[in-house]
């Protein structure tokens, strides 16, 4: 009994160092879908192999972007609404920043 609530405030105490974020990531058009499927399952990945917790992937598909971005005019747009702790935001981004497919993204610390 004295485990299950101490495993239960160590789970809670976990989660209170999670923070929420919404990811908006624009790929590039030239991206086929079996690609798009996998930079989405990465960054799935980077996430939940951190401890952080996935709530939603939503994906917008093709959008008119209001600007050229690289010389494209328009982008795949994905949202990912997820928690984790936040030292770690800095490395996701930093991944996002080397891949060649993203075109912009956008990491948005939701106020709790």
């Amino acid at each position: 009994m004295v485990a299950k609530r101490a495993s239960k405030q160590a789970l809670k105490a976990e989660e209170v160092e999670l923070r929420d974020y919404e990811l908006v990531v624009i790929i590039s058009p030239e991206v086929m879908d079996e690609k798009l499927d996998a930079i989405v399952d990465n960054i799935s990945k980077f996430i939940t192999e951190r401890g952080g917790i996935i709530s939603s992937v939503d994906r917008w598909g093709k959008r008119k972007l209001a600007y050229p971005i690289k010389h494209f005019m328009e982008g795949d747009y994905v949202l990912t609404v997820f928690r984790l702790k936040p030292e770690l935001s800095k490395e996701l981004e930093a991944r996002l920043q080397i891949l060649e497919e993203v075109l912009r993204h956008l990491l948005i610390k939701l106020s709790s």
